[in-house]
C-alpha cells in the first residue's frame, strides 16, 4: 500500500466540494446550454429556490466559472456566462454525466441525483 498525496489532491478535492454542492451541477448544466439570465437559469431547473440559485452564482462567480455582467438599462440586466474554466469543466462533466447515466441501469446500482 502507498500513499496517495500530490499538488493536485487539494484542488481536485475542492473542485468535486464545489461541484458537489446541491444544484451546483445543474447550474452549470444550464449554462452549458444558454442560460445566460437568471430566469432562465430557474426555469430550466426545475426546483431550485431563488435564494439557492442566487447563492450558487455567486460561489461559481467566487470560483472563476461563471461571469457576471451587469447591463446598466432600465430595467438593470444581469447575464450570467460561463467563463473558459467553466466551459472546460463543463466538457471534463460531460463523461462522468454519460457514465452515471450507463451506471444507473446496473443491478444493484444506487441511483445518484446530479442535481
Amino acid at each position: 500500500m502507498h500513499l496517495i498525496h500530490d499538488d493536485t489532491c487539494p484542488s481536485f478535492e475542492g473542485t468535486l466540494e464545489l461541484i458537489g454542492r446541491r444544484w451546483t451541477g445543474s447550474i452549470v448544466k444550464a449554462a452549458g446550454e444558454g442560460a445566460r439570465r437568471f430566469g432562465e437559469y430557474r426555469a430550466m431547473i426545475e426546483g431550485v429556490s431563488d435564494r439557492l440559485l442566487s447563492q450558487r452564482l455567486k460561489e461559481l462567480e467566487a470560483a472563476g466559472l461563471i461571469d457576471r455582467t451587469v447591463i446598466p438599462t432600465t430595467p438593470v440586466q444581469i447575464l450570467y456566462q460561463l467563463t473558459p474554466d467553466g466551459q472546460a469543466l463543463v466538457d471534463a462533466l460531460l463523461p462522468l454525466a454519460q457514465w452515471s447515466k450507463r451506471r444507473s441501469g446496473h443491478r444493484g446500482a444506487k441511483q445518484v441525483p446530479l442535481a
